[in-house]
């Protein structure tokens, strides 16, 4: 028999930033931290995706949050570790990024 697993998520698309290695050491050792501290975040991956040939991915970093449900998203983005989070993508972010949210559902 199948359950199905339902939940919110919030994946942020990163575009290529001019300094690839500077985005990099920042995500890693600032932002992530501070997005890992997202009160009733269930689950955090990152994805770093890799040239297919010649072809370039479309971003350079995606990263998707998963919460239970909405109210817990919008909770942990007002939250005080959410607003941290959210102020620092002005700091390595310059290329811009789109956010996606909605709800997921999963077979197992």
């Amino acid at each position: 028999m199948r359950r199905i697993e339902v939940a919110y998520q919030m994946t942020v698309l990163y575009n290529h930033p001019e300094d690839p290695a500077a985005f990099d050491a920042h995500y890693d050792n600032v932002h992530a931290p501070l997005a890992a501290k997202l009160p009733g975040l269930r689950g955090y991956t990152v994805i770093r995706p890799v040239a297919r040939g010649d072809e370039k991915p479309p971003y350079h970093l995606i990263a998707t949050l998963t919460f239970d449900d909405e109210a817990a998203a919008q909770a942990a983005l007002a939250s005080e570790e959410g607003q941290k989070a959210v102020a620092d993508l002005a700091n390595f972010a310059q290329a811009g990024a789109t956010t996606l949210v909605g709800t997921v559902t999963t077979v197992v």
